[in-house]
């Protein structure tokens, strides 16, 4: 056994600007004036040629700064954030069925659901504050059904576990369709009222029996017959999902899938039945709303529409490229042909987040010219051109943020940034003056007040209400009252015209994962978060944890004693794209075949080395959730005195 050193790394706090006098030289200290010019000077020549990547821990008005700076500054839609690494296809499968990309749903509704369902979701570590809802709702006699190839700390509160193989889930949510539909819980009313291709999902999910369905999810058709049962026949049910349903070569799909069976028994568009993405960043679904996506205008409002275009030409005195830009996949394909030279990078980390990191680190050297907007001096930050030091979005800043619930709330600035960190707001505003136009916002209220003025979903949210509310969930048009705490009751009225369009089901076909495991690489590794760290670990590596135990791959005790490895021994992971060293840690949650390793601590053991980049080609998802590997004991190692 080798026994390295497994501190986490820990970042110090940005506090000064940083700067290159050229590429294979060291930072240097700056002043605010030089790095500034020297940032302008950069991006300037790089119209038509820019990639914004937005952040989504920063506040909702930075993020409306962020992306009109890409617009209206430098003339393009290329701007995105970490949606795109997470919950972009849950965006696109909610806006494909029902013209809006936020989850259906309150927390609150959750507390008094009959029936909750957590596919591919670890809520108990990943989103613990959510996970209090669920706890409240199962005390409140709800029952708890999860839908994971392991068997979480998620699971271990769930009435019934249904460990499905890696990447079936759309098998497994077209048996339990097929099912409802042939047990007679279709709900025929709403299907007929409010949907439309139901004869064609029909015949779609026919085939998939639930004996069919136990060869390929590995599930056992009694457990898939039960939960659609439970599900269809609850008065309240709440359907929710994380990354285990996104990050998937077809994640839209999978999405889609889900939608299908809330379609079919009418379970959304009523309080307490609903379709709940859980986002694990404090502000992913503000980024998306504020516009800091490459199809979207603020207010969820589509490029292609010219009237919304017209509006917000007018309001900010420039021209929309009447055209999608490209996503954060697009840009690092971009990068690679060289049509894509700067990058503005505000508070991410996609050297050490995307799939494939090394190749994203190539990519990323290949820029001309880079800028990090962040707090502290990340793998992504010492790559760049000129570094500046921003303000921490949750303590150090005003504005807002919004929720998974759609709930904007207040953010208070509570302590000095250190040094010369500045707001990041304040920082773009001196860039885009620089490069020939003056913004004058006189504190982040003022933000939110030009937003609310071309937003209609918000403007009914000052930030006096908000106060006094505690947060408001849009849609929030009127300034004197409140809308429902669930979305899409229109498909429930009676009136055509209010129903508006029908929601649509998706057409979807099983897709198995691209990176098959064969007899080189055997084991299945899948992905995910613990409760004790979040994302890269560049903020929390920094925070001692008692449950913190470093990077491990976890394997089941069978595989253990298969490869003849014990706890603490370390072992190659190799995948069909690179290679890391790390001990093993032995799970009883694990099945045979599945390996589980985390992306928390990337600078002692880089797993997103052996992800792949296989894409969602709706959403530019990658496939975070299904890598091939093999696992090799390490030789002796023997010293000779």
């Amino acid at each position: 056994m080798r026994n390295r050193d497994r501190t986490p790394k820990t970042y110090t706090r940005l506090t000064h600007p940083l700067v290159r006098d050229a590429r294979d030289e060291p930072f240097r200290q700056a002043t605010w004036e030089e790095a500034l010019d020297r940032a302008a000077r950069g991006l300037a020549t790089a119209r038509g040629a820019f990639g914004m990547f937005s952040c989504a821990r920063a506040t909702n008005e930075m993020n409306y700064v962020a992306q009109k700076f890409a617009r209206v500054v430098m003339g393009t839609n290329n701007v995105d954030s970490c949606n795109r690494t997470c919950h972009a296809p849950s965006v696109a499968g909610l806006s494909a069925a029902f013209g809006s990309g936020g989850g259906t749903s309150s927390y609150e509704e959750i507390e008094q659901a009959d029936v909750i369902v957590m596919w591919g979701s670890n809520a108990r570590f990943a989103h613990p504050i959510f996970f209090q809802h669920v706890l409240k709702g199962i005390h409140n006699g709800g029952r708890l059904y999860a839908v994971d190839p392991r068997r979480t700390s998620t699971a271990e509160w769930a009435e019934s576990w249904l460990g499905l193989n890696v990447g079936t889930d759309i098998p497994m949510a077209h048996a339990i369709g097929r099912e409802i539909i042939h047990a007679g819980l279709a709900n025929r009313a709403f299907i007929e009222r409010a949907t439309s291709d139901f004869e064609e999902y029909r015949e779609l999910v026919e085939p998939w029996t639930l004996s069919l369905a136990e060869k390929v999810t590995g599930v056992p058709a009694a457990a898939i017959r039960e939960l659609a049962h439970a599900y269809a026949r609850a008065e309240r049910a709440q359907l929710c999902w994380t990354l285990g349903i996104t990050e998937h070569h077809n994640g839209t799909d999978n999405v889609r899938a889900l939608i299908n069976l809330s379609l079919l028994t009418g379970h959304v568009g009523r309080y307490g039945s609903g379709l709940q993405p859980l986002r694990g960043q404090n502000n992913v679904q503000g980024g998306g709303d504020m516009g800091a996506i490459p199809n979207r205008l603020p207010g969820f409002q589509d490029i292609l529409d010219p009237e919304a275009r017209l509006k917000f030409e007018s309001a900010w005195d420039t021209v929309i490229q009447p055209h999608y830009g490209m996503n954060l996949t697009e840009m690092f394909e971009a990068m690679e042909e060289g049509t894509l030279k700067a990058v503005y990078c505000i508070g991410e980390n996609p050297a050490q987040s995307e799939a494939d990191s090394e190749q994203a680190v190539r990519r990323m050297k290949a820029l001309d010219f880079l800028v990090v907007q962040d707090i502290f001096l990340t793998k992504t930050a010492e790559l760049a051109d000129v570094v500046l030091p921003a303000t921490a979005g949750w303590a150090e800043t005003d504005g807002t943020t919004t929720n998974s619930e759609r709930r904007v709330q207040r953010v208070r600035r509570a302590v000095t940034p250190p040094g010369q960190a500045r707001e990041d707001i304040d920082i773009i505003c001196k860039l885009a003056a620089r490069l020939g136009h003056e913004w004058k916002y006189a504190d982040a209220e003022a933000v939110w007040n030009e937003l609310r003025s071309v937003s209609p979903d918000h403007y009914g949210m000052t930030y006096e209400r908000l106060a006094q509310h505690q947060g408001i969930q849009w849609p929030c048009p009127d300034p004197d009252a409140l809308e429902p705490t669930y979305l899409h009751g229109r498909l429930w009225s009676s009136e055509p015209a209010e129903r508006g369009r029908p929601a649509p089901f998706g057409l979807v076909q099983h897709d198995p994962p691209v990176d098959l495991t064969d007899e080189e690489f055997p084991i299945r590794l899948t992905t995910g978060r613990r409760l004790d760290s979040y994302n890269t670990g560049v903020q929390s590596g920094s925070f001692a944890s008692p449950l913190r135990r470093g990077e491990y791959v976890e394997l089941c005790p069978e595989d253990a004693e298969r490869y003849g490895v014990v706890v603490g021994e370390e072992v190659r992971i190799s995948s069909r794209r690179g290679a890391v060293v790390a001990p093993v840690w032995i799970d009883t949650a694990l099945r045979p075949g599945l390996a589980f390793m985390t992306m928390h601590f990337p600078d002692e053991v880089d797993t997103n080395q052996l992800t792949i980049e296989a894409n969602c080609p709706i959403a530019g998802t990658a496939e975070f959730k299904a890598s091939a590997i093999r696992i090799e004991k390490l030789p002796v190692v023997t010293y000779v005195r």
